[in-house]
This record gives structure tokens, sequence and C-alpha cells, in this order.
């Protein structure tokens, strides 16, 4: 499957040292099989008058299943706890790849409501069920990255 990650720089050979923390997966490289989508990553970077790069990748996904997965299809209360998790940094899992819908703009609300205690999680879930997910897929490890992760090219924005 080809992915694609919207980034201010080419990135040609990710590693898990430079990624962000905090992220709704946790520390690692986003991918999404939706180049829109990375070119939306892109927009905050060139609304700081950065340049904005998607580069594509190869995934191979046949080898997947030797990789310790997590996969949420659709947004719930188990993806709600491991996404709070994540972005409070207090998530402990040892997973290699997580593949999940992005806490993006159309759920963004529900979620700030939900971290500042003004609608339980119930509400929270609610909300949340019937929402669409826009895949991305976090490579978790460096070896997930550097054994079904293959750079095939990129494009300045």
């Amino acid at each position: 499957m080809i992915v694609y990650h919207g980034s201010n720089t080419v990135v040609t050979h990710p590693d898990i040292i430079h990624c962000r923390t905090g992220g709704d997966l946790g520390q690692g490289f986003y991918t999404t099989p939706y180049y829109n989508q990375a070119k939306q990553w892109c927009q905050r970077f060139k609304h700081e008058n950065q340049e904005a790069y998607i580069s594509s990748y190869l995934l191979d996904e046949t080898s997947l299943d030797t990789l310790k997965t997590l996969r949420f299809d659709t947004y719930n209360q188990q993806w709600l706890d491991f996404t709070v998790s994540c972005r409070s940094m207090q998530d402990k899992t040892s997973y290699d790849i997580v593949i999940s819908g992005v806490a993006n703009d159309k759920i963004f609300n529900t979620l700030e409501l939900y971290f500042n205690q003004l609608i339980d999680k119930k509400e929270a879930v609610q909300c949340l069920q019937y929402i669409n997910p826009d895949i991305h897929i976090c490579l978790r490890t460096q070896y997930a990255i550097d054994t079904f992760l293959t750079f095939k090219g990129s494009e300045k924005l």
C-alpha cells in the first residue's frame, strides 16, 4: 500500500528519535493512505510560511501480521482511552504499529469537551460513534519503519 507523510521537509529515512511525542497514537512516524489528508497536514507549515512536502512510501502490508499491531476501525471507548493516554504521554503499551482514525476537525471539539471534563466518556463515545474515520498509520518502532516502509519519493507543495 502507498502511504503519505506531510512535513516541512523531505523525510527519506524516518526515525523514531525525531518523531514528536504526545500524538493521538503515541510517539511514532505518522502516515496515511490518503494523499489529500497528507496535503491537509501540510497546511500548518504553509500557514507558518514554511516549505511543505508530501513524501510517499510503500508500506509492506503482507508482513504486518508479524508486528504487534493495534487497530481501531471505529471511534469507540477503547479508541478514546488509548488516544487520551497517548496525548497525555501516559501510554505504556509496546505496539509496533497503530492504525486508527484521525482526531481531526470532525472530532476535535468532542475530544476537547471530554479532555476539559465538560462531557463524560459515554457522551463523547456517543458523539464519535457515527463519524467515519480518516485513517492514519503510526509506525512506533524503528524496526517497523526499517523493515516495512520504503521511501518512494516526495513532492513540494
